[in-house]
């Protein structure tokens, strides 16, 4: 289980995923992707936040609250929070790539998966 953000960031990072950058808004390190911020443990909880729509969010805190949870200063934004120690790689794999993918231009979409297929 992940539980720091080094270990996220190291995570994330290895998917080497093109138009991934550091950066550093409100002082705090984030990664971002393709100018949106994509990978960033929460300035207010020790938490990692992921992005997810409304319903979803719900069904996840329902489904596991003592895994997803939800801070005040997310409530508008379509994130929810996964407790640090409490982060399963394969999840957070698989939901980083595909909030990468929703993120990714069309021409990189495509560049990229057929990169994927030939390797």
């Amino acid at each position: 289980m992940i539980a720091t953000w080094p270990e996220l960031k190291a995570l994330a990072l290895s998917l080497c995923l093109p138009g991934v950058t550091e950066a550093r808004p409100w002082g705090h390190e984030v990664l971002k992707s393709h100018g949106k911020m994509w990978c960033w443990w929460s300035p207010y909880e020790d938490a990692a936040v992921f992005k997810a729509g409304f319903d979803e969010r719900e069904m996840l805190m329902q489904a596991d609250p003592d895994r997803f949870f939800l801070h005040p200063h997310y409530a508008r934004s379509a994130l929810v929070l996964v407790r640090a120690g409490q982060i399963d790689p394969d999840w957070a794999r698989h939901r980083l790539i595909a909030d990468w993918r929703a993120m990714a231009p069309k021409r990189l979409l495509k560049e990229w998966d057929a990169g994927q297929h030939g390797a």
